[in-house]
């Protein structure tokens, strides 16, 4: 599973600061950590920075490639900024995030991408609302997307589809349709497009003692629809266990069983069944649990486990 690090973004505080005072030393440190953990990219949110996005970026860019030569994701609104970063970049080949079906966006941010030999992540909306079915994010993937790629001679190869984790919390519906959505994306296109999502979009406005364990379900879940890529945190150790028994066929215990089970179902387009849970056993229980609100089968709430 290629794991775009999510580690460096504006919304973390400690990143806030960092930025504004320009400690080189503390991105180091953290990329320097990723890496170690098993990253295959490091994003950069920098938040839009409409009067300094273009000194910001580049900046992080050349710390960042002192200590790695892992590919960059370029991820703020602010073209100027991207472009700065693209002209900055020497290592891999970095990634922009993103583009999406409206004109302001579509007509611009993939002509960076083409110009500079960026891959370029685009998601699944346009004008409007952010459509819940798999079918309409699919079609806005197929007939606004796809299309303006190849009118642009954009290589496909380098497309990412991004078909809109939302939260489980308000959004509940999104989330087995983001499923769905992937598994169709990868039979849509010769060759298929990759398929992206942020993963910790899922959990937003969850308590966050409960976070880890919808993050790391709902990974099994889009490992099993054929995800290629996902905008996660490697330093959660048990994410990246769980992702490792997926690939490695781990059974050597109960809990990994049965992960192996949720992700075979869902490959095969079925859902998990209670026979496939053991009951007695807890770890399995709130696995189970988590699965029937992520499949929107039961309400989602704070107070979920506990029911």
């Amino acid at each position: 599973m290629y794991i775009i690090a999510e580690n460096i973004h504006i919304i973390s505080p400690r990143v806030k600061e960092a930025i504004a005072n320009k400690d080189a030393a503390f991105f180091k440190n953290l990329v320097a950590q990723l890496v170690e953990a098993g990253a295959s990219a490091i994003d950069l949110n920098i938040g839009p920075q409409k009067k300094l996005g273009h000194e910001i970026l580049p900046w992080l860019v050349e710390v960042v490639e002192e200590v790695t030569d892992l590919p960059l994701v370029f991820d703020t609104t602010n073209l100027k900024a991207i472009e700065a970063a693209c002209e900055t970049v020497s290592k891999a080949q970095p990634i922009i995030n993103s583009t999406d079906a409206r004109p302001e966006r579509l007509e611009t941010v993939p002509l960076v991408a083409k110009k500079y030999n960026t891959r370029l992540i685009a998601l699944t909306m346009a004008e409007g609302m952010i459509p819940v079915s798999a079918d309409e994010r699919v079609g806005i993937a197929l007939e606004r997307l796809i299309p303006h790629m190849l009118e642009i001679d954009f290589p496909i190869t380098d497309l990412i589809i991004d078909p809109l984790v939302l939260t489980v919390s308000g959004c509940q519906e999104y989330c087995p349709e983001c499923i769905e959505a992937v598994r169709t994306l990868k039979y849509a296109w010769d060759p298929p497009p990759l398929t992206n999502g942020g993963l910790s979009n899922v959990s937003n406005q969850v308590p966050s003692e409960m976070r880890p364990l919808l993050d790391r379900t709902y990974m099994v879940m889009l490992m099993g629809a054929g995800i290629d890529m996902v905008i996660a945190n490697p330093l959660d150790r048990q994410l990246m266990d769980w992702i490792r028994v997926v690939e490695e066929r781990d059974e050597s215990t109960p809990l990994y069983r049965l992960l192996l089970k949720l992700h075979d179902r869902v490959a095969a387009a079925e859902t998990l069944q209670p026979e496939d849970v053991d009951m007695s056993d807890p770890q399995q229980v709130e696995v189970w649990k988590t699965v029937q609100v992520l499949l929107n089968k039961v309400i989602y709430t704070d107070s979920y486990l506990r029911l």
